[in-house]
Formats: C-alpha cells, sequence, structure tokens
C-alpha cells in the first residue's frame, strides 16, 4: 500500500493507492492530526507534495523505508520546459502527472481551483511548459475588504446575480462571475489554439465551477493525490 500526501496552503490530505486504485482518502486540519495518522500504519512507498511546511519532517513521520519528497528534480513521467523550474510550485508538476492518466494522448490544461486558480498546459508529447497563476476565490474576496476601508468581508455562494442590488451581491458578482469568465476565457483561447485539448478540473472550488462553467470539463477533486500516486508508480518502475 502506497501512501500520497499533498500539503497545501490550508489543508493536509492523504490517500492510500493499491496500484492505480485508491483505496481511502482523509483530511487534515493540522499537523498534529497528521503526524498521528501516520505514526500508526506502515506503509510501501510515500510520497509528500508540500508547499506549506517541511516535506522532508512530513516524510520522517511515516512508517516506510521508501520516501519521496516530490521537486522538479525527481524523476517524473512529464518532461518539464518550464524556464524556472526550482520556482515551480510542486502542486501544479503532480496535478499535471494527474491528468495523463485521463487524457494520455491528447494536450491537457489543468484547472486548480484553490487557494489560487492554477493553469497549466501539457503538449502530447508529455511536455509541460507552464501556465498561469491568478488569485482564487476566497483570496479575491479577502483583497476586496483587505485594500478598501469600507468594502465588507463576503463569503461565497452557489451562484451569483449578474446585477447586484447591494454592497454585498455587487462584490459576489463581481468575484464569482469574474472568475467564472476569466476560467471561460482562458479555455477559449487554449482551445482556438489546440481545438482537442483535455480540460480537468481540481482543487477545493472545483464543484462551484463544474457547476457554473459552460465548456466541457472533466472534474477529477483527487487530481493532485492521483498524480502523486502515478509519479510513485513511475519511480518504482525505472
Amino acid at each position: 500500500m502506497n501512501i500520497a500526501i499533498d500539503c497545501g496552503n490550508t489543508r493536509f490530505k492523504t490517500a492510500t493507492f493499491l496500484g492505480n486504485l485508491l483505496e481511502e482518502k482523509n483530511t487534515f486540519s493540522n499537523e498534529a492530526e497528521l503526524k498521528n495518522f501516520l505514526n500508526h500504519q506502515p506503509f510501501d512507498c510515500a510520497i509528500v507534495s508540500s508547499v506549506s511546511v517541511d516535506g522532508q519532517e512530513i516524510l520522517s513521520w511515516v512508517n516506510t523505508t521508501k520516501r519521496l519528497l516530490l521537486t522538479h528534480t525527481l524523476p517524473l513521467p512529464i518532461h518539464i520546459e518550464y524556464k524556472t523550474p526550482a520556482t515551480l510550485g510542486v502542486d501544479r508538476i503532480a496535478a499535471v502527472c494527474g491528468a495523463l492518466d485521463i487524457f494520455p494522448e491528447r494536450e491537457v490544461l489543468v484547472i486548480d481551483a484553490g487557494t489560487c486558480i492554477t493553469y497549466d498546459f501539457l503538449d502530447r508529447h508529455k511536455k509541460y511548459f507552464g501556465g498561469a497563476i491568478a488569485p482564487g476565490i476566497g483570496m479575491r474576496f479577502e483583497a476586496l475588504h483587505t485594500f478598501t476601508k469600507r468594502l465588507p468581508l463576503v463569503q461565497a455562494t452557489a451562484t451569483a446575480a449578474l446585477i447586484g442590488d447591494s454592497t454585498e451581491s455587487s462584490i459576489r458578482s463581481g468575484v464569482l462571475n469574474g472568475a467564472i469568465a476569466e476560467m471561460e476565457g482562458i479555455i477559449k483561447k487554449y482551445k482556438n489554439l489546440y481545438p482537442e485539448v483535455g480540460v480537468v478540473l481540481c482543487g477545493g472550488d472545483t464543484l462551484f465551477f463544474e457547476n457554473n462553467l459552460k465548456p466541457p470539463i472533466f472534474a477529477a477533486p483527487d487530481l493532485v493525490l492521483s498524480g502523486l500516486n502515478r509519479i510513485m508508480l513511475h519511480h518504482a518502475s525505472l
């Protein structure tokens, strides 16, 4: 049994895999909960993707002799063409690797809608070129509140009216409809360049965008974890 550990900006997520099969998922709110979970069962191999905490420390908590810390230098099933790979978020690498199992012989655009919204492009030859980074929904609400004197901090809803009839509903319209329009526009630009491109959506706000986007997309909330497992399997085959 292998375990993939994704340490994001807000949560810690794990998934256990038997080969390609995802067996169990867990989410933890702090390091103590994660450590307690990892200390109580053995694994064949562990991999950590971390954008927030020391990944090596997380690995030290796992009861296994095979430990992988995801970096751009780790052997990967993709070829990184990014000009500054040392600055590349490892969660972006994992998500793109996960997309290989969904669209193995096509160009693919991976959209991770989390704290940030990232757009990542992989061509049909498994070459990763980069993409874009934009503020996520929560960050947009926070920015309007933080960088103005009177605008309130507003919470997201499942939908937003186009025409806001109050300050709160106007903020929701701007943030939510703006994010949808941005995403649809970027997808359209990619489809103009690559008509057969597949679009994969993941991240904490997957459900919101899945319910509101017009272009056809493949929703894969566990894409980063599946990508980490794909990297473990690739490493084992070398």
